[in-house]
């Protein structure tokens, strides 16, 4: 089922598949072992409900971590200065603000009497820019009516409404907006992920665990570069690090010691034989997407899945994608689409799935009438449909 979010549940992947930088092959015995590759975003609890840890968490404050590690030098930044490495405790002070908790709230069930149970959520994000744009991990925000930024600014508690603006299932990755105006208590400044090499010390920022653990810092090394990892059947690179990576963590900040951010803290393998094993998407990979995730998602207000050639066959109707609700003044109501109804062409294109209908959309602005074909009762229609944000 997909919503303009693209709604899904929470992922718990299984796999025994990875393959390092080097493409050596796993060692005699390891393929044998299956190991959970776990998107570490959301931690979950029924409203009213709370969130306990089982075990110890490894907490450092920004007093008690003074070592200076040193890692190929970078480019200079926009100043035209290179920077310096920093100890762990000045990383955090210049990062550990950009780094903020992101709190979401989904309707997880309908209960006995018919009313929706509300389940809370929480992961992390990254303040990009000065006009409130916070990049974080799609499977964070993905089914969320309700979001909200908890800064790390020493306001406890306080949140602050956010927006998703948009986002790319495929790469894991979404941007929200702040909706109130804020003083920001500091911007994230990018780093190069192509510049790093095993051995590289790193630092991660997030939220392990929920709220209470707002701002955590840990730290580790670089263990892989382009570590192919098999989520979802989709072939992504990683950089894989130690540094510890807990539920909750999902869109933190992986960071050089020159106190810029290098990856987007995303997933770990989860195991009973398995410890030190986490992933962050590389930064390069997100750079060229910024400027698409900045633009604002275009909505048609409908609940859809999609049929295929096997649903298609069984039920006797054509492949395209399948509305199940229409929101009530949404674009598509306004534009006559109704329940029932089947799209099978969008802007004079065949489309046979909400990710070809999407891709299209995308390439659209705000205001854009587009001509929306469907399959009504065995009979073609065509509406035009005004795509609004």
């Amino acid at each position: 089922m997909n919503n303009d979010y693209n709604n899904h549940d929470f992922i718990d992947v299984d796999s025994s598949e990875v393959k390092n930088s080097y493409g050596k092959k796993n060692k005699k015995g390891m393929g044998k072992k299956i190991l959970s590759y776990i998107l570490i975003g959301v931690i979950s609890a029924s409203l009213g409900g709370t969130v306990s840890a089982i075990g110890t968490i490894k907490y450092y404050n920004n007093k008690n971590a003074k070592e200076e590690f040193t890692q190929k030098k970078p480019l200079p930044n926009k100043s035209g200065v290179a920077p310096v490495p920093m100890s762990v405790s000045s990383i955090v002070k210049q990062v550990g603000p950009a780094v903020v908790g992101v709190s979401t709230k989904s309707i997880s069930s309908i209960d006995m009497f018919g009313f929706p149970e509300t389940q809370e959520g929480m992961g992390s994000g990254i303040i990009f820019n000065e006009d409130g744009y916070i990049l974080t991990n799609y499977h964070v925000i993905n089914g969320a009516r309700q979001i909200s930024v908890i800064l790390n600014n020493g306001k406890e508690g306080k949140e602050i409404p956010a927006k998703v603006v948009n986002y790319n299932s495929a790469m894991d990755l979404a941007v929200i907006k702040l909706t109130e105006k804020v003083k920001l208590p500091a911007i994230a400044e990018f780093g190069d992920s192509d510049n790093i090499e095993v051995g590289d010390p790193a630092v991660a920022i997030g939220n392990p665990l929920g709220k209470q653990f707002l701002g955590s810092v840990t730290y580790g090394v670089i263990s892989a570069v382009n570590r192919k990892v098999s989520i979802e059947g989709q072939n992504q690179n990683f950089i894989q690090t130690d540094a510890a990576i807990n539920p909750g963590n999902s869109g933190g900040a992986l960071v050089n010691t020159y106190g810029q951010v290098i990856g987007i803290n995303s997933a770990k393998i989860g195991g009973s034989q398995v410890e030190g094993l986490g992933f962050a998407i590389p930064i390069n990979a997100v750079k060229p997407q910024i400027q698409n995730l900045i633009k604002p998602i275009l909505k048609m207000g409908i609940m859809v899945r999609n049929i295929d050639d096997k649903i298609a066959k069984q039920y006797k109707l054509p492949v395209g994608i399948y509305v199940q609700q229409v929101e009530e003044f949404s674009p598509a109501e306004k534009a006559g689409i109704t329940p029932g109804d089947i799209i099978i062409r969008f802007d004079r294109k065949t489309v046979k799935t909400v990710e070809e209908m999407n891709s299209i959309k995308q390439k659209h602005n705000s205001g854009d009438v587009i001509e929306v074909e469907v399959n009504r009762d065995g009979k073609n229609k065509t509406l035009k449909l005004t795509l609004s944000e």
